[in-house]
């Protein structure tokens, strides 16, 4: 059984398929993807969710490869723009031209920090030289503590709302730490060219996960059925929803960690699992895309890639394809502006965006031939994105319950990923990991001779409502 049918879900019912496992994967929504969702605005494609894979992504793409899902590069051709204080810069390169002095402060700043992610071990963050004192500490604090000067505080604000969805005092320095070190660097993690936003998916993140959900077995997913309770059984899980219920042998939940308290599971999971679903509550932030008949800031020698200190977009980045046919900008509203912006009506959603881009691009950013908008807090059974932010001391008595089995149940989603977690990359990791404890669990359970899944009952049947199935059993 498997809850959850975004990439890590999907892609543990892959592994477990191919173990000879019958899966049935449930899905609150009436789609699959999760957190990626793909559109079509205005002839262009675009990615409302998780969108760029970088070279060291190896699960998510060779799962992409697997199905077919293509990949091109992101367009990184011209200078960049810097919108700071009032001004607009152009620029080449990672580091916006913040002035002499801040960039000596920048570069002193961001050598602390590297040096602090190389002591965080991936995977296990509580066995840090002064874990506790870190976890303790918010980005923030350890920013001022460092006394970093205004502008290299604002940059780091623009990375924790990019990739977490907050402030810099409301994230743990030491689930940043960790995170930075997972992905590899904090240039690895930022770059374009060589890092985490190198390519696009061609037919799109989602299409990945329709196209591995297509290749299950017939009836295996079974959308718009949230799961309301999970039963523990010493050998067996059952999982409720409001259409039925099904027993199986294990149980992989892959939803957001602060969604895991809105199953109810008896017996009760642990007390410090319970504490992760309360602490580790999603972040805030959005996505739009402006689609246009070419992507005319490209004709003024521009990468279409910016970094703002006012809103309501922050960042943009071109996600247009390289040859020019279709100008796609992808925008991104996060930070102070991105509550009010998520509770605005629509038009005043696309008028404050459409005004970010004509001053970073002149007035011909104010007709797109197309538009659209993705505020992911506003999703029932997502809650927020792009990945859990813990705040200060709840990392050190809390990670491990990310991954750790109770009992028949077993743990992923991209926050449980060792690495890569919060991008898709993770996702698909953390799935696959789940899947192999289930196939090592179910070995031990049948002994050394007995066979996966041996002692289970027929293979399940179609989801059909009150009916009882055995969910992961011979196939």
């Amino acid at each position: 059984m498997v809850v959850g049918a975004g990439l890590s879900g999907l892609a543990a019912a892959r592994v477990l398929e191919r173990h000879g496992l019958a899966v049935r994967v449930l899905e609150a929504l009436d789609r699959v993807g999760g957190r990626v969702l793909s559109a079509t605005v205005a002839g262009a494609h675009v990615d409302l969710g998780g969108t760029f894979v970088g070279p060291d992504h190896e699960r998510v793409t060779a799962l992409a490869d697997a199905v077919g899902v293509r990949r091109r590069p992101t367009y990184d051709g011209g200078d960049n723009l810097l919108r700071w204080r009032g001004d607009l810069r152009r620029y080449r390169g990672t580091i916006p031209p913040v002035g002499p002095a801040a960039l000596v402060d920048l570069a002193r700043v961001r050598a602390s920090f590297g040096r602090a992610c190389r002591a965080v071990p991936p995977g296990r963050p509580g066995d840090a030289r002064d874990a506790d004192r870190l976890d303790a500490t918010s980005l923030d604090g350890w920013l001022r503590a460092r006394r970093a000067t205004t502008a290299t505080r604002d940059l780091m604000a623009v990375v924790a709302r990019t990739s977490w969805g907050c402030e810099p005092a409301e994230i743990s320095l030491l689930h940043v730490l960790h995170h930075v070190a997972r992905a590899g660097g904090l240039d690895r993690m930022l770059d374009t060219r060589g890092g985490a936003q190198e390519q696009h998916l061609v037919e799109g993140a989602q299409e990945v996960a329709v196209r591995v959900a297509a290749a299950l077995r017939p009836g295996a997913v079974v959308l718009g059925s949230p799961v309301l309770r999970v039963d523990r059984g010493e050998r067996t899980v059952t999982v409720r929803t409001d259409r039925g219920t099904t027993t199986a042998r294990r149980a992989v939940v892959t939803v957001p960690p602060a969604l895991r308290r809105r199953i109810r599971f008896e017996p009760p999971l642990p007390a410090r699992h319970r504490r992760l679903a309360q602490r580790w509550a999603p972040g805030v932030l959005s996505k739009a895309y402006a689609v246009y008949d070419r992507p005319f800031w490209r004709d003024a020698g521009l990468s279409g890639m910016t970094v703002g200190d006012a809103g309501p977009v922050f960042i943009t980045v071109d996600a247009g394809p390289v040859d020019g046919s279709r100008g796609v900008l992808l925008c991104f509203v996060g930070g102070p502006d991105a509550r009010a912006w998520e509770v605005a009506a629509p038009g005043e959603r696309r008028a404050g965006v459409l005004r970010s881009l004509a001053y970073l691009f002149g007035r011909r950013a104010l007709a797109p031939l197309g538009y659209v908008d993705q505020r992911w807090a506003e999703e029932d059974w997502l809650g927020g994105g792009p990945t859990a932010v813990p705040g200060p001391g709840a990392v050190v008595p809390l990670d491990e319950a990310l991954r750790e089995p109770v009992g028949t149940v077993h743990w992923a989603g991209t926050e449980t990923a060792t690495r890569l977690a919060g991008f898709m990359d993770g996702a698909v990791s953390a799935g696959e990991r789940a899947a192999r404890e289930v196939v090592r669990a179910l070995a031990l359970e049948d002994g050394a001779g007995g066979g996966i899944g041996g002692g289970v009952g027929n293979p399940g049947r179609g989801a059909g409502s009150g009916e009882r199935t055995t969910g992961i059993e011979p196939a």
